[in-house]
């Protein structure tokens, strides 16, 4: 199959959808691959380390989305990528559909098979693919709130492990998965008294067994989650429902109560946003306030450490790359119930049911078109 890489162009993104490791596999099992030059040197993967193992270097974008079937990206397409798809190709990155409409009918309209990263589960029920970038958005949502909480970067002035003699800052979590978990655990390793809220008993109780004493875990009712953010130096929203808008669990009125100087990091920017005043920033302007509140919503938050993230990601997509391109796109979809469940649209339809919801489309089953 050939296989394309271009490089991201979502403002301050570099991450490369492919590593070189990646690439050296496929070119050993026969496939082409066609890699933008320049696309893993934000990962510290120059061209030469592609072409050492097999990779063709192509100038620009078109010329991969011309050459390739199979294009492997990280971030959902911007306007001019989408422009260069069409029903021929296969698109595998993440998508989050539901928090954009025009990006939907964006790919809708090219008639490409557009697969997303954050649907495909495991046996299991898990979320395999999206599971290595929400460990890292998680760790670093609160390294990245700690830095906002400094004073000359607007924030309270407070330490999250405070000093001898001096109260440790709050870190309020809501949500427990994945990046919930994961944020309490830094969080904890920096001292600070944390607290998670969520609505599974089961996942508290998780939660307990792996941190003990140190984390006190409450159940995430509205007068809960009020109560703990208001006493919050950092609130982190670290709720996801896979394929669906981020429920607006933070209202406005809610962030006037907070602390001035506090900070949110709202983790479920990419599905929408978890704070009614939440909106897309970048790493070059990460930041806005809202009534004294500090909000920190980057979209790819993990392509902070381009490095570290593009090494977790093609570990995790590997698998499915090698399978949808030694099998062939359909056979791949018919034959594995997971990655099928990433499918998000197929010649012109809609194949995921969160996204129909979402917008009130029709659904049409994977099965019925692949078949």
């Amino acid at each position: 199959m050939k296989i394309g890489v271009p490089k991201e162009i979502k403002p301050y993104e570099y991450r490369v959808g492919l590593t070189v490791g990646a690439v050296a596999e496929l070119c050993r099992r026969g496939h082409e691959v066609f890699v933008e030059t320049g696309a893993g040197a934000g990962a510290s993967m120059p061209d030469d380390d592609y072409v050492a193992v097999g990779a063709q270097i192509v100038g620009n974008a078109a010329e991969v989305f011309a050459a390739a079937t199979l294009i492997v990206k990280v971030k959902e397409p911007l306007a001019q990528e989408c422009d260069l798809l069409n029903a021929g190709h296969t698109l595998f990155t993440f998508l989050h559909l539901a928090a954009d409409e025009k990006l939907t009918d964006r790919l809708l309209n090219s008639g490409a098979t557009c697969i997303a990263y954050e649907t495909i589960t495991d046996n299991a029920g898990r979320l395999p693919l999206l599971m290595p970038m929400s460990q890292i958005a998680g760790r670093l949502s609160v390294q990245a709130g700690a830095a906002h909480l400094e004073k000359h970067n607007g924030g309270r002035g407070v330490l999250l492990g405070g000093s001898t003699g001096v109260s440790p800052g709050k870190v309020t979590v809501i949500g427990g998965g994945v990046v919930g978990s994961n944020a309490c655990q830094i969080a904890l390793g920096m001292g600070a008294r944390v607290v998670v809220l969520d609505k599974s008993l089961a996942k508290l109780e998780e939660l307990s067994r792996q941190f003990g004493s140190q984390l006190e875990t409450v159940y995430a009712s509205a007068v809960n989650i009020e109560r703990h953010a208001i006493e919050a130096d950092l609130l982190i929203g670290a709720v996801l429902v896979p394929g669906r808008s981020a429920d607006r669990i933070i209202p406005a009125s809610l962030v006037k109560k907070m602390k001035p100087g506090a900070v949110i990091v709202d983790v479920a920017i990419d599905q929408g946003g978890s704070c009614e005043n939440s909106r897309p920033t970048t790493h070059h302007e990460p930041t806005f306030v809202v009534d004294g509140v500090i909000h920190y919503c980057v979209s790819n938050m993990p392509g902070a450490v381009p490095a570290t993230a593009s090494d977790a990601l093609s570990h995790a997509t590997m698998p499915f790359v090698l399978e949808l391109a030694d099998k062939g796109i359909k056979q791949a979809l018919l034959s594995n119930a997971n990655l099928r469940n990433g499918l998000s649209t197929f010649a012109g339809k809609i194949t995921c049911a969160a996204v129909a919801q979402n917008f009130s489309r029709d659904l049409v089953k994977a099965e019925s078109l692949l078949n």
